[in-house]
């Protein structure tokens, strides 16, 4: 059986068995398939390497993302409306009528600038307690610059701070700010220790402040030898010191900065110096109380005695009175 034989006639006029040309056709498909599976084996492993480069280093949240926040920044439904790289915030700024003016931004300013500087003054004088002394001065000016935030007088252009920095919010943070540190200085009782411009220490304080120096003074001379040296020669001043505070306590006019002085100079002259004031009123004290132990022994003694004496005295009355009596009777016999 014979093969009929087809032949395909090219635009140019050759003559080509169609056989030969279905082969062709074949081979060139065969080669396009190869080459599509390669580039598409290609790009797999391109996205393979970039997911797993991406798994292993996630990337970093926007700025404005919170840590552990549960918001995805590929969602489709999250859309910031500002760019990515800028933090959000108020986009625009409140009417002027809701707004403070110049004056009250610039006591407000003020005020936190003293505000620092007051903390600061009071950590380094926490120990060894030294609020009053050091302090004052920070004090006053944190208090003039409040009291013309809580002033009803008006500033320039008839404005008042007073509702809108202090009252124009619940938490009223500049009140709370400041009655913080306005209990500090009333709990220390610093007013009984300065002056009453808050200055500097008054003339009372000086004066304490003086006699400690000097007991501090005598301490440190003589603790190097024997600590009864301490006792023997520091006790004068020390006792001196100690009636000082005694009468100041009474008279109301200590603060924190002298009890905390006088607690750590009783500390040293008892705890570490083992010293002990004499007392110069030891002797009547034991005469005293030797007679207050004598005392039963001698009242119950001359109850002792007094009754004694009054028995004799009732039984010689009436031994003269019977006598006198029967010689009567006799008397009138006869």
């Amino acid at each position: 059986m014979k093969t009929r034989k087809s032949w395909v006639v090219w635009s140019d006029g050759r003559k080509q068995s169609s056989f030969l040309a279905m082969s062709l056709h074949r081979d060139i498909l065969f080669f396009v398939l190869i080459s599509v599976s390669i580039h598409a084996f290609g790009v797999i492993d391109a996205v393979d390497v970039t997911a797993s480069v991406s798994a292993a280093k996630p990337q970093q949240a926007p700025s404005y993302l919170s840590p552990g926040s549960s918001a995805v920044v590929s969602s489709p439904v999250f859309k910031p409306a500002v760019d990515s790289a800028l933090s959000i915030g108020l986009l625009s700024s409140f009417p002027e009528d809701l707004e403070i003016s110049e004056y009250c931004t610039e006591l407000l300013r003020l005020f936190g600038q003293r505000y620092v500087t007051y903390v600061v003054c009071l950590v380094p004088a926490a120990r060894p307690v030294k609020v009053c002394q050091d302090c004052s001065t920070s004090y006053k000016s944190l208090t003039e610059v409040f009291l013309n935030i809580s002033s009803d007088q008006m500033g320039p252009g008839n404005v008042s701070c007073r509702d809108s920095i202090l009252r124009s919010d619940r938490l009223m943070l500049v009140f709370l700010l400041y009655s913080n540190l306005d209990t500090i200085w009333q709990k220390s009782n610093c007013q009984q220790c300065v002056t009453n411009d808050l200055k500097g220490p008054n003339n009372d304080t000086l004066y304490f402040l003086t006699l400690l120096n000097q007991t501090i003074t005598c301490f440190e001379k003589y603790k190097q030898g024997n600590l009864t040296e301490v006792c023997k020669n520091c006790e004068v001043t020390y006792k001196r010191l100690n009636e000082l505070y005694s009468g100041m306590e009474k008279n109301n006019t200590l603060c924190i900065d002298l009890e905390d002085a006088m607690n750590m100079t009783r500390k040293l002259w008892s705890n570490n110096f083992a010293c002990s004031v004499h007392r110069e009123e030891t002797v009547p004290v034991i005469a005293v109380s030797s007679f207050m132990l004598f005392l039963p022994i001698i009242f119950y003694l001359s109850s002792f005695l007094h009754s004694e004496q009054k028995k004799r005295k009732l039984i010689h009355p009436k031994r003269a009175k019977s006598y006198t009596s029967l010689m009567n009777i006799q008397d009138k016999q006869s």
